[in-house]
């Protein structure tokens, strides 16, 4: 695996089951007021459905930010979104929700290359930092969600 790959795989738990999940993950024009790490965002496309693509900028809680693209490459609704991401990061996503007592089990993985020079560059001095900075940045996504479905 390349230095400035980032690979992520884990499982996250809801209280919603598939159906309910992906009505809220559909709400695409709140994306913004849930994530402050987001901004810029639109979407391409008929929901979360295969050829859809997203389009945002990420800034995590370090001195950079990141422009994406992500093509919904396969959707199967209530269960999976295969992804394909380029722009500052290029590389693959998944998502897969199980049903699992009375919630939903969300299989959370993707692999991606950082492709701004600076960041690479900080990757091979820095990457515990990048590494946290990332981390922070799934870490408030997932709490936002959980927070935002709650309240539904």
């Amino acid at each position: 695996m390349p230095a400035a790959v980032i690979a992520y795989q884990r499982d996250h738990r809801f209280d919603l089951e598939p159906e309910r999940l992906w009505d809220r993950l559909e709400e695409v024009d709140q994306f913004e007021g849930w994530w402050p790490w987001l901004s810029d965002f639109r979407l391409e496309g008929d929901g979360l459905a295969t050829g859809s693509v997203l389009f945002g900028a990420v800034s995590p809680p370090l001195p950079y930010r990141m422009r994406l693209r992500v093509e919904l490459v396969d959707c199967q609704r209530p269960y999976s979104i295969d992804a394909t991401v380029g722009g500052d990061l290029v590389g693959v996503a998944q998502l897969r929700l199980h049903p699992e007592g009375g919630g939903t089990r969300a299989e959370v993985g993707w692999t991606v290359e950082m492709r701004q020079p600076a960041m690479r560059l900080a990757n091979r001095i820095g990457r515990p930092v990048l590494q946290w900075g990332h981390d922070r940045v799934v870490e408030m996504t997932v709490v936002g969600f959980r927070r935002r479905i709650q309240r539904a």
